[in-house]
């Protein structure tokens, strides 16, 4: 049985959408006489183009991963990460559109790189240690990385949707395509393994210019793919409610449970690892990325680091925890609200310090990207039948048991 966006989720998604533009009007309003308006405004909108991109990228990669390395449980859900994977077009174009208005506003005040009076000798807020990294960190470089990021994202984006379908309509071609998902999967780890990383340090850490961290490539991505995985599990969990895909079993889902356990703990080892060593080290270059966000966030970013790592570590300890779909919808749901506002925290303490705050302007865009963001996605999983027909290890899923 194919997928058919119910009445009931597109009037739900709408309901998102009317809301959060609602909450973002009136969020505008009450920002337009602070004098940050466009600051403000800019910085929410790099916060959530990211935070969604960066969770469909993700799947991406977790797709990747499971043709290079031939796994054969996942292939009867495949369609259901690929449905996740849907949102990268969007993405991509969110992001382009955020990046032309910061590269037209001078950066806004978010990225200090991209004014040239921070960057020029002699100009009104020159600064001599930004200017030195003008090298990197300037537009024209900044554009061709960009570019070649997402360029080459969607390129293979596209090839896996093109062959997915195509091993459904051409049964001869099954294995042929299997192997040819097999290298370009590999080869998609291998670029993914640099852009991941090199993006991250563009795109958010160059928000904070006169710091660096070799982690920060590394702790971004393993926030996105915990989102990513949060996002699959509901997904597949949403799916079985409505009577949808009947032979996912509880080994399938304890598989995808056990991978938002383990890849939070991920996250939680690389921030813990990042912090000790800058606390321990105590190098004034190094701790203004913290004392920035420990003096005017501290509830909230440990409040962060907790939702994060302790409610899947206490919840999702147990094996039945990782079967239950009540116990990960809810564990899964406040997890993704703790990353996107890591992501938040990252962007607006680092662009407007002590005069970022969550008002209606935030959770107005929040609110209008996640509806966005779940139509978008459940319109990608009607376009094609809810299971790869011709999967050479379809029959393997369809036993998976553990």
């Amino acid at each position: 049985m194919d997928y058919q966006v119910s009445n009931k989720a597109k009037i739900w998604t709408t309901i998102l959408m009317i809301v959060g533009i609602v909450f973002t009007g009136i969020g505008i309003i009450a920002a337009s006489g602070s004098g940050h308006l466009g600051q403000k405004f800019l910085g929410n909108l790099l916060s959530n183009s990211f935070f969604f991109f960066s969770i469909a990228i993700s799947a991406m990669f977790f797709l990747a991963l499971q043709y290079a390395t031939e796994s054969g449980w996942y292939a009867y859900v495949k369609r259901v990460i690929e449905a996740v994977t849907g949102f990268l077009p969007l993405g991509i174009g969110l992001l382009i559109v955020t990046f032309l208005s910061l590269t037209f506003t001078n950066g806004a005040h978010i990225y200090m790189w991209m004014d040239p009076e921070v960057m020029n000798e002699g100009g009104s807020h020159y600064d001599a240690l930004s200017a030195g990294k003008g090298a990197y960190l300037n537009k024209p470089f900044f554009w061709v990385r960009t570019l070649a990021y997402l360029a080459i994202y969607y390129i293979m984006w596209n090839g896996f949707m093109k062959r997915s379908i195509q091993q459904d309509n051409s049964p001869e071609l099954a294995e042929e395509i299997h192997f040819k998902n097999y290298r370009k999967g590999a080869t998609f780890l291998v670029f993914f393994a640099v852009f991941s990383s090199t993006s991250a340090w563009d795109w958010l850490m160059s928000i904070d210019i006169h710091w660096f961290s070799t982690l920060f490539g590394w702790y971004v991505f393993a926030g996105a793919w915990t989102s990513a995985m949060v996002v699959i599990i509901i997904l597949l969990l949403y799916l079985k409610k409505l009577g949808y895909l009947p032979k996912v079993n509880e080994s399938h889902i304890h598989d995808i449970g056990k991978w938002v356990f383990a890849t939070s703990f991920l996250w939680a080892y690389l921030w813990f690892s990042q912090y000790m060593l800058i606390w321990y080290a105590n190098i004034p270059e190094e701790t203004t990325y913290y004392l920035m966000r420990i003096e005017h966030y501290k509830l909230l970013y440990f409040g962060m680091f907790i939702i994060n790592f302790a409610f899947p570590m206490l919840i999702l300890m147990s094996r039945d925890a990782k079967r239950h779909a009540g116990i990960l919808t809810f564990v899964g749901l406040v997890i993704l609200a703790g990353h996107w506002l890591d992501v938040w925290i990252m962007v607006m303490g680092g662009s407007m310090g002590p005069t970022a705050s969550i008002g209606f302007l935030e959770i107005g865009m929040a609110v209008l990207f996640l509806g966005l963001f779940v139509r978008v996605i459940l319109v990608k999983l009607s376009k094609s039948p809810l299971v790869s027909k011709n999967h050479p290890f379809l029959d393997e899923s369809l036993h998976h048991e553990i």
